[in-house]
């Protein structure tokens, strides 16, 4: 089975045929750490886990290499340290373990290698003089610059943009120093209240472009399989990468296949402080959202296109994995379904079209319990077969794994009394035409974090992610 994915560098979708299937490398742009992951960062966490989580399916644990890295020198670190009071080491390392625990939460994997920019600014000091020997780069005023237009390998390719328009369209700091508003910065100078390494252009920190190119040559080598990332560092971390990888190693390029996830919305619109629909992976699992719920809604979504977090696609979430998770009986998993689930994911990480195939194999699964349960008809495969199919399958997602299903060990939320009030208000709702009760215990289930479901067949109650039985007790 071929695996397909649609390059950025050629805005098409190819068949994947790593350099050496030996040992098939990829690079993930991870966080800069100095605070929670936002809602925003799961994505590509959980969008490259299941690539990582396929290519080892493909071609074996052994033969895949999966870096993903952590910028911990940073103005953005800097701020933080100097505005909380403690030291910046302090503050990495505290946001670094957030983040590895909480991608946990969400099913992440750790990767291969978690490189840290700080252990490699060695590596970046030399390829940075590397360029400077090769007149792509120059120094001035104690920081080092690349020079856009020594490379005539064509910058901007990846992006699709002219230099123009880039020119137009970026950030461009404004510097003397720089011989072209486009040529970006690969080392800066140190004062005393930040970190600082001893370099041949004085004391100072890389830029942050610089260290990807770094590390992963370091780690994968000059020229590699996959880069992986989010859409908003196609430009210009993702380009600057490209060119000073390529004219630092004398390549023609430096990965093979360019990856990149769309980005997040709430509820329909950009997530943003200002509009109160910013919020942490940690602010969801605190409000009582599972993370296997959190990484099912994320899926349930093609990653080359917008993701719309709402609260109904986490009820949803929560009712189907209730749902999966109820016919499992302890039958260990045995391989994914190749024409349902293993196509579907191979087929430019189509996760949207694996649940919704793992959904049918749910109803599956269930016709084949009851019927061998109850011998009511003959089958063609034991239901142990196919739960063990059913399993595997959804475990090439994240999904229905052990350590995710924590969620489901409280106690039984028993909302019967809570139902019978609320039909029986309902109906004296209908006598009277007054239907203030009705609306005021709904609203006081739904603070309760109780879904109310009312129909002309009845009335369902349904806990849902934020369940709250303190509130509940109270109604």
């Amino acid at each position: 089975m071929d695996i397909r994915l649609t390059n950025s560098k050629t805005r098409s979708k190819e068949v994947f045929a790593p350099l050496d299937p030996q040992n098939v490398r990829m690079y993930v742009c991870g966080p800069t750490v100095y605070d929670r992951a936002h809602l925003g960062n799961a994505r590509p966490a959980i969008v490259f886990d299941v690539l990582a989580r396929l290519l080892r399916h493909h071609y074996g644990a052994d033969h895949v290499t999966y870096v993903r890295n952590f910028t911990d020198v940073d103005d953005k670190i800097n701020a933080r340290a100097a505005e909380a009071g403690r030291s910046i080491g302090e503050i990495t390392a505290e946001t670094t373990q957030w983040y590895l625990d909480d991608m946990g939460a969400v099913g992440v994997l750790e990767p291969d290698h978690m490189p840290r920019a700080t252990a490699y600014i060695g590596e970046m000091v030399a390829m940075i003089e590397e360029l400077i020997a090769r007149d792509h780069a120059y120094a001035a005023e104690g920081h080092v610059l690349f020079a856009v237009d020594s490379w005539k390998g064509g910058y901007g390719r990846l992006s699709g943009r002219s230099v123009d328009d880039m020119i137009a369209g970026a950030r461009v700091e404004v510097a003397p120093y720089k011989r072209n508003p486009m040529d970006f910065v690969l080392w800066k100078p140190s004062d005393t209240d930040v970190p600082g390494w001893e370099s041949p252009w004085g004391r100072g920190r890389p830029g942050w472009h610089i260290e990807c190119s770094a590390m992963s040559k370091a780690l994968l080598g000059e020229v590699f399989d996959i880069h992986g990332g989010g859409n908003d560092l196609l430009f210009p971390h993702h380009e600057n990468e490209i060119a000073q990888s390529c004219c630092a190693n004398g390549t023609d390029q430096m990965a093979q296949v360019w990856l990149h996830n769309e980005m997040l919305q709430v509820e329909g619109k950009k997530m943003s402080k200002s509009l109160g629909n910013f919020f942490t992976v940690r602010d969801l699992l605190e409000q009582g959202v599972p993370g296997e719920v959190i990484r099912f809604v994320m899926l349930s979504t093609h990653y080359r296109k917008p993701m719309d977090w709402t609260a109904e696609k986490a009820r949803d979430a929560e009712k189907t994995l209730r749902e999966w998770r109820g016919l499992l009986t302890g039958v260990a998993p045995s391989q994914p379904n190749e024409d349902l689930v293993t196509a579907a994911v191979a087929d430019d990480l189509n996760t949207s079209w694996a649940i919704t195939n793992l959904r049918q194999m749910a109803k599956t699964l269930k016709h084949v319990q009851y019927h061998q349960h109850h011998q009511t008809a003959p089958l063609t495969q034991s239901a142990e077969v196919v739960e063990a199919e059913f399993l595997a399958s959804a475990r090439l997602l994240g999904l229905l794994e052990e350590d995710l299903g924590g969620w489901l060990d409280g106690p039984i939320i028993d909302l019967s009394s809570y139902t019978a009030r609320m039909v029986t208000a309902r109906e004296k709702a209908m006598k009277t035409k007054d239907f203030s009760g009705v609306d005021a215990m709904k609203q006081a289930l739904i603070a309760a974090g109780v879904e109310v479901r009312m129909s002309k067949a009845g009335v369902e109650l349904v806990p849902g992610p934020g369940f709250d039985a303190a509130k509940l007790e109270q109604i």
